[in-house]
């Protein structure tokens, strides 16, 4: 019971990572049907930058608590994030926005192997440690535990998507976005600027996932070039389960596959005796892609809409 509990904990920590990376890529594929495959390396370098940081203040100045480090890096990791994203829009994906599907794909999967290349040059290709600037005191739930860092991915996730959902549905600029998803030349004529708009889903998305990135790497301990290949595409797994471009469905898809996964890692690698254990955690997300790919292509909580004309 307590393996059960603990990985439930362990399931809802990841989720919820997932989860604010998946929200990246639904938002800018329900307005311009784009899979934006370098939101994993805008997580890597969030992640990255705040580890520069980190270490630029505690050398210059020591003393300062862990937490308000931790803070001021993220803000600076959001920042840098949401510019890399606005200036890939800006000269990726706009000039193609007119192109075939298929060039927008191959440019974004270009350009994620040009951010993991620039990374591995600018912060070298070695395995750098995050430093733990929280108490590392962990609580204990049902005979389970669960760090203060966890605690805080949870609380940061929580709120950022309180925060994204009234953005959405009370804004002007969420009005805006929705005008645009659904129809971006009608929203021309209104007075919507769908290049800001556009762009402002970009920045958005940007600053979900360096917190992401920064909450991964607080919670795994280190950080590195190719960091954000695989929380991508997991992210992108969860996005299509939950229903791709539905805000919703990209939440319950992330909190969902942290579960299968954390379960499928922990308490069954512990009921087969550790044939499927944690070193095959990885299959378990794309054995839930195919499952739902096969039997619903819209995802759990997607439904089918037209193409635009």
């Amino acid at each position: 019971m307590e393996t059960l509990i603990q990985q439930i904990i362990n399931g809802l920590v990841l989720g919820s990572m997932y989860a604010l990376v998946a929200l990246g890529y639904t938002m800018v594929y329900g307005i311009i049907g784009l899979i934006n495959f370098a939101h994993g390396e805008v997580l890597m370098v969030g992640a990255l930058t705040s580890w520069s940081i980190i270490g630029l203040m505690q050398e210059s100045m020591p003393g300062t608590p862990g937490w308000i480090i931790l803070l001021v890096s993220m803000a600076i990791a959001c920042v840098v994030a949401a510019a890399l994203n606005f200036s890939i829009e800006k000269l990726a994906y706009r000039p193609l926005r007119n192109s075939p599907r298929l060039a927008p794909l191959i440019t974004a999967i270009g350009m994620s192997i040009l951010l993991q290349t620039l990374a591995m040059i600018i912060w070298k290709p070695n395995y750098k440690p995050y430093p733990n600037l929280l108490p590392s005191e962990p609580f204990e739930i049902g005979g389970a535990v669960i760090s203060l860092t966890q605690i805080l991915i949870l609380a940061m996730t929580a709120m950022s998507l309180a925060v994204l959902m009234w953005l959405v549905n009370y804004t002007r600029l969420g009005r805006a976005m929705r005008a645009t998803a659904e129809n971006p030349r009608v929203a021309a004529l209104m007075g919507v600027k769908p290049d800001v708009v556009i762009s402002a889903t970009f920045v958005i998305g940007a600053v979900l996932a360096a917190i992401a990135g920064v909450m991964w790497a607080a919670n795994y301990g280190t950080v590195q070039h190719t960091m954000g290949f695989l929380p991508g595409l997991k992210a992108f797994t969860a996005a299509v389960f939950g229903g791709i471009g539905n805000l919703g469905g990209a939440v319950v898809g992330g909190i969902l596959l942290g579960l299968i996964e954390s379960l499928g890692a922990g308490y069954i690698g512990t009921i087969t005796g550790g044939v499927l254990g944690s070193h095959y955690s990885d299959i378990f997300a794309f054995i839930v892609l195919i499952i739902v790919l096969t039997l619903r292509p819209s995802g759990l909580l997607g439904e089918r809409v037209a193409d635009r004309a």
